[in-house]
């Protein structure tokens, strides 16, 4: 999945938790983010100094939280996973190194609880 295809679908998918996601869609929208905080940083930077209240960065947080919310979600559905192992996040160090680990790992074949297979779906219908 190409880079604008994968933004585009989280943020169509803003609040979606139903569903797979596949690892390019997770890992572009990430950098998509790490993109924009690095930007909406520098505007903050430009317009109140270096140590100002950093609104455009807070602004941009706060409209990406449940795409981030919901394509993580879709990405542990991928793997067969429940969307409430995102909370492994709270255990210092391990938790996040398990879910890095998990996150870069390919999803099932085939469909699972979750829906069908993201990576060999068919993309067009035919009727």
């Amino acid at each position: 999945m190409p880079f604008q295809d994968a933004v585009a679908t989280c943020f169509r998918k803003y609040a979606d938790f139903e569903g797979r996601a596949r690892r390019s869609e997770y890992w572009w929208f990430f950098l998509f983010n790490l993109l924009m905080h690095a930007a909406t940083g520098l505007v903050d930077a430009v317009v109140s100094g270096p140590e100002g209240i950093g609104l455009a960065n807070g602004l941009f947080t706060l409209a990406v939280f449940l795409p981030n919310l919901a394509v993580a979600v879709r990405r542990l559905h991928d793997l067969d996973r429940s969307g409430w192992w995102l909370l492994f996040f709270l255990v210092p160090v391990v938790g996040v190194i398990v879910m890095i680990v998990w996150f870069v790992t390919p999803g099932r074949d085939g469909a699972n609880r979750y829906g069908p297979d993201p990576v060999r779906a068919p993309r067009f219908a035919t009727a």
